[in-house]
Order: structure tokens, then sequence, then C-alpha cells
């Protein structure tokens, strides 16, 4: 095997450090997964073990955005891409999902008196790094339908978008669903969406959530956005 092919095999296999951005995520979330176990190490107890759990289903729809830059065809076959699509929307909420695991912060003060600037510190980088995922994954897909399917202005992919994210998360916070359950427990999980939607004022708390979130997670994206075209 060549230098040459043999430096293709490797970025095949190590794609996720191909880039300065995927090497500085990929070294983000190692500085959050080994807060877990120092943590666990520090109370003897598995308290916080979720959290690295939800940060690999925060990467599940940053993965499939990067396949798509990398396997342009699946763009061009509308079949694939349509499959491809939906699992990124059921997957994408899960990004976002981490801000709401700082709910937890002030949870478990048994736990050996663990100093709280610690669990800040540690719900704070797996909130930041399912955000930065969601946010660049998000960026990706729009990217893709911008370029290559069809043109319309950002809010009208963006905003709607955000909205069904802060509705999955509201889902999966609240009523305890995951994205797995689109396979699993369909009828029960679109059962209670169209319950939610049908009596909105027995429902307004979650629906207030959901607008709130809505707008802050499209601002998110958008100042950040923004932010990486200034600094160019």
């Amino acid at each position: 095997m060549n230098r040459k092919t043999s430096l293709i095999s490797s970025n095949n296999y190590f794609f996720f450090l191909n880039s300065e951005v995927d090497r500085l995520l990929t070294l983000s979330m190692l500085f959050s997964c080994i807060l877990v176990p120092v943590r666990i190490i520090y109370t003897g107890r598995l308290t916080f073990i979720f959290l690295v759990w939800n940060l690999i289903l925060a990467y599940v729809p940053y993965f499939i955005t990067h396949m798509l830059n990398r396997k342009k065809e699946w763009v061009n076959n509308k079949f694939i891409f349509s499959i491809i699509f939906f699992a990124w929307l059921a997957f994408i909420p899960n990004s976002f999902y981490i801000i709401t695991d700082l709910f937890h912060l002030g949870d478990h003060y048994n736990d050996r008196k663990m100093p709280q600037w610690f669990d800040l510190a540690m719900i704070l980088s797996f909130a930041w790094n399912g955000l930065l995922l969601g946010v660049l994954s998000v960026r990706q897909m729009e990217k893709v339908f911008t370029t290559r399917i069809f043109k319309m202005h950002e809010l009208l992919f963006i905003y709607p978008l955000m909205w069904m994210n802060a509705f999955g998360v509201y889902i999966g916070r609240y009523l305890r669903y995951n994205s797995w359950e689109l396979l699993t427990n369909p009828l029960q999980l679109i059962k209670d969406i169209v319950v939610i939607l049908l009596h909105p004022i027995e429902n307004r708390n979650a629906l207030n959530m959901v607008f709130c979130y809505s707008i802050m997670m499209t601002l998110f994206y958008l100042t950040l956005k923004k932010i990486s075209k200034a600094v160019r």
C-alpha cells in the first residue's frame, strides 16, 4: 500500500479528525467524557453517566450530515436522501436536548459533597458540545437544501426545524420519549403529540416551552452562524 492510499484509508477511519473544527470538537467531547469517570471515582456513584449516552445521541445527526457531505451521490438520489433526512429529523432534537440536562445541577449532593463548580463545568460542557453538534449539523443540512434541493430564505428552513427540535426536547424531557420510539412505539408517541396539538389550552405550558425554546435555539443558531462569517 503506498503512502497516498494509506492516508486515504486513514481518513476513512478517522474522518472525525479531518478538519480543525472536528479535532476541536473531539477534544471538547473527550474533556466532557473524562469529567464523568473523575466524578464516579470521587463519589463512588454512577450518577451522571447518562450524560455520555446523551452526547453519543447528540453526535448521531452530526455524523449523518457529515456523511452526506462526503457522499454526494446520496443527496442526488431522492429516495436515499429522503430516508436519511427523516432519520436525521428523528435524531437532531437530541443535540439540543442536552441543554436541559442543566436541570440536574444541584442534584445528588449526598455524593460526598461534590463541588458545585465541578458539576457546573461538567454539565455545561456536555450542553455546549450538544449545542455545537446541533448547530453544525443544522448548518450542514441547510447547505444541502439551499445549494442542491431548492433555495429559500434561511428562516423558512431554520425556524420550523427549531420548532420541531424544541417540541422534540419537550417530549424527550417531560414525556420521556426517545428517538428510537419512532420505531418501537410510534402509535403512542403520535397519540401524545396529537393530544398536545389538538388541546393547546390544556397544554399551554408545553407549547409555551416549545415556543420559547424554538426562538432561543433559532437565535443560538443564527448568532453562531453570523459569528463564523464575521471572523473569516
